[in-house]
């Protein structure tokens, strides 16, 4: 096997091994989910995940960091030049179908954040590369795809818009029915005037 295939294969065990991971998080939380419950998830042996991860706590540095990169692929796709409003309302309404979005993974992430000083520290950094390129964004002209706000405006709205975001997973995690459509409609309302420069 060539090394370019090793490799290939190897990426593709470690994303097998993050996805089962993700589902036992979410179905059991972090400390109630074994090395042995995310081997037989991912259809291996726990020895095959050691060979990846040493840890429970390396797989979940590896999940925050594959959000930080879904995160920013998101964010490169809002085009100011089109209905930005719409499509932030659109993005953050979205049903949480894929890992990235989970309310329940997210609060488990912000748990642990608490009591591993590994994992606080992954997440402050993933939040502050989120929030400088966000602002950065937030700050570039429409012909460059950004609304054009002021530094000032732009530090506001990141952090409003940071704020709504994560509320809104506290929400969803405690009301199983949330209403996105209605979630929505009131972003519609709100959030031209905040992005306006």
């Amino acid at each position: 096997m060539s090394a370019t295939a090793t490799e290939t294969r190897g990426q593709a065990q470690r994303q097998r091994i993050l996805a089962a991971a993700e589902k036992c998080f979410i179905e059991h939380g972090f400390h109630a989910a074994s090395v042995a419950s995310i081997a037989d998830t991912a259809g291996m042996s726990p020895g095959l995940i050691y060979r990846y991860f040493s840890s429970k706590s390396e797989i979940i540095l590896a999940i925050i960091e594959q959000q930080l990169q879904l995160a920013r692929q998101e964010m490169q796709r809002q085009d100011a030049r089109t209905d930005l409003a719409r499509q932030i309302a659109e993005s953050f309404a979205a049903d949480a179908g894929g890992p990235q979005t989970n309310a329940a993974l997210f609060l488990e992430i912000s748990a642990e954040a608490t009591r591993d000083a590994a994992i606080g520290a992954a997440v402050r950094n993933s939040d502050r590369t989120l929030q400088s390129e966000f602002r950065q964004w937030l700050e570039r002209d429409t012909a460059s795809g950004g609304p054009g706000l002021d530094a000032g405006q732009a530090r506001g709205a990141m952090l409003v818009l940071q704020c709504l975001w994560e509320g809104m997973k506290v929400r969803e995690a405690r009301q199983p029915d949330f209403d996105h459509a209605t979630l929505q409609a009131a972003l519609l309302q709100c959030l031209p005037a905040l992005l306006r420069p």
